[in-house]
């Protein structure tokens, strides 16, 4: 399936924010990528801000177009509020809860380490990016892969306090999805409600 394999750092300035996690380029830069970059000034319209917080939401998780619309048209079947259930549907991906467990430094190592089948849940490998975590299961590292050194590096320092949906055990190195997240506990600096406009058209 196609993905996003471009300059991460262009990315990251078309949005004015690190997205992708910290990033060099873009304090020294903070303005959009390209010639006019730096004096471009225009005034986006309403749509154009709409369209633009849901392709910040894509790239921050690493979904495409195609799943993030299944994943709203879920969101807009369940009882809620939309656009907090969407998020809530983008924070139980399997490759994110690996991310949020400290597991792998970038989503992007996270959906590496799920395909490449290093990750299980409740004890079976699942080698699936976008399965569906659901509340009370565990995600762990697979036996034979606990002394990558991609994970212990990852995991070296990583406060999992932060995350209070989730419960790492470090015995184990595994932890459980608690509940889904409230949104004011999910850190991604994204205005679901304009997603939630731009569908709705």
């Amino acid at each position: 399936m196609a993905r996003y394999t471009g300059p991460k750092t262009r990315i990251a300035r078309k949005f004015g924010e690190a997205i992708f996690g910290p990033d060099k380029v873009l304090s020294k830069k903070n303005y959009p990528p390209g010639q006019h970059g730096n004096s471009r000034k225009r005034k986006t319209s309403e749509y154009g801000i709409q369209l633009r917080e849901k392709q910040k939401a894509k790239y921050t998780y690493g979904v495409l177009e195609k799943q993030f619309r299944n994943l709203f048209e879920k969101a807009s079947r369940a009882k809620g509020i939309t656009g907090e259930i969407l998020l809530q549907l983008l924070e139980s991906r399997l490759d994110n809860v690996v991310y949020r467990l400290g597991i792998a430094p970038t989503r992007a190592a996270a959906r590496q380490l799920v395909s490449h089948r290093h990750i299980t849940v409740d004890g079976q490998v699942v080698n699936i990016p976008s399965y569906s975590v659901k509340a009370g299961q565990i995600v762990g590292v697979r036996e034979k892969s606990k002394s990558l050194e991609v994970i212990a590096d990852a995991l070296a320092g990583f406060n999992h306090s932060k995350y209070p949906w989730i419960e790492w055990d470090q015995n184990s190195m595994s932890g459980k999805l608690l509940h889904l997240p409230e949104r004011a506990d999910i850190p991604e600096n994204i205005k679901e409600q304009l997603i939630v406009e731009l569908y709705s058209k």
